[in-house]
């Protein structure tokens, strides 16, 4: 059985899918655009601000599910240009600290409205 999970305290979807599906105590959330919510404009300041935005929007989607970051095993970084990949880092420091979830990140040629940053999770939710 699956369950969809939707919050209005993260971006809403801009296709066809959704922002999280939680599915035999797994919780796979869609990838997060740097979108703040309230505006529906990125956040301003580059990637820093970009990277703390996007997590903040999975924060909110794990929340709706009765997770946490710390319940998150998986999480896929895409971003624009790999010479971030430090200031990325620095900001995901400060959401994962202890116990790190596996991670992929790759850099890609272009991400949805050129974005700089986006992220994908998958936690476990019980």
């Amino acid at each position: 059985m699956k369950q969809v999970i939707n919050t209005a305290k993260a971006p809403q979807a801009i296709g066809p899918y959704s922002q999280a599906i939680q599915a035999n105590g797994l919780l796979f959330v869609s990838g997060q655009l740097p979108v703040v919510p309230a505006t529906g404009e990125f956040a301003a300041g580059g990637i820093a601000a970009q990277t703390r935005q996007s997590l903040e929007n999975v924060k909110a989607i794990l929340r709706q599910a009765g997770a946490t970051l710390d319940d998150v095993v998986k999480t896929t970084v895409f971003i624009k240009d790999m010479n971030d990949f430090a200031a990325v880092n620095n900001v995901y420091a400060e959401y994962f600290s202890r116990e790190f979830p596996a991670r992929s990140c790759v850099e890609v040629a272009r991400l949805p409205k050129d974005a700089l940053v986006e992220i994908e999770v998958i936690a476990v939710c019980q």
